[in-house]
């Protein structure tokens, strides 16, 4: 892909680097930036996040240009990938903290997870069970690994945008995603071989 290049959105988020030093072992052609020029040459935009929804949002608005972004998404349709709370603020709301708009970008609600007793937050390995096998998580396996670290979850308006769901007292979505729109609940950059085996697909996709 001659085109490539990977920006990976800059907004204060704590898994920027970590999410970096993965995609750059996958391409050289990985840049760590919230400037309008880097967004635009882009062909795929990353968004790590870690924390509370309220406060990613807040950053995202202070420091993205978020009209640019939504553009560069929605119309011209880069491939984008929201990771853990970069995940969660693709909803239109968020409750953690108090009710908190979201980028409204794949309809639903972020709510607390019900994890019927078992400790929060939900910290380690899990492993997810695909519902639609998307070309984003091509050449897993039936039942992949991954890491979480989470105690909110994004409830989907639409079952169609569910990709995989995993269980932890409740069962949840993992993944989800709207045509050119990705969403994963866990952390790819933490998941080692099968973390590199989606980021890899996810930069194979057009």
């Amino acid at each position: 892909m001659n085109n490539l290049k990977i920006c990976i959105l800059d907004y204060g988020s704590g898994n920027v680097g970590s999410a970096f030093n993965i995609l750059s072992v996958l391409t050289e052609r990985v840049v760590v930036s919230n400037r309008a020029e880097d967004i635009m040459s882009a062909s795929h935009l990353v968004l790590p996040g870690v924390g509370a929804f309220g406060a990613a949002m807040k950053k995202i608005n202070e420091k993205l240009p978020v009209k640019l972004l939504k553009e560069e998404v929605l119309s011209k349709g880069k491939p984008f990938l929201g990771i853990c709370v970069g995940m969660q603020v693709l909803a239109d709301k968020g409750f953690e903290f108090g009710e908190c708009q979201g980028l409204g970008w794949i309809a639903g609600q972020v709510k607390a997870l019900d994890s019927h007793g078992l400790t929060l937050p939900h910290i380690g390995w899990n492993n997810i069970e695909i519902k639609n096998q998307i070309p984003l998580l091509d050449r897993l396996g039936e039942k992949p690994d991954f890491y979480f670290l989470h105690s909110f979850v994004f409830n989907v308006g639409d079952n169609a945008n569910i990709a995989a769901r995993a269980e932890y007292g409740d069962k949840f979505n993992a993944v989800i995603f709207k045509d050119n729109i990705f969403g994963v609940q866990f952390h790819p950059e933490k998941s080692q071989k099968a973390g590199k085996i989606l980021l890899q697909n996810f930069i194979n996709l057009r």
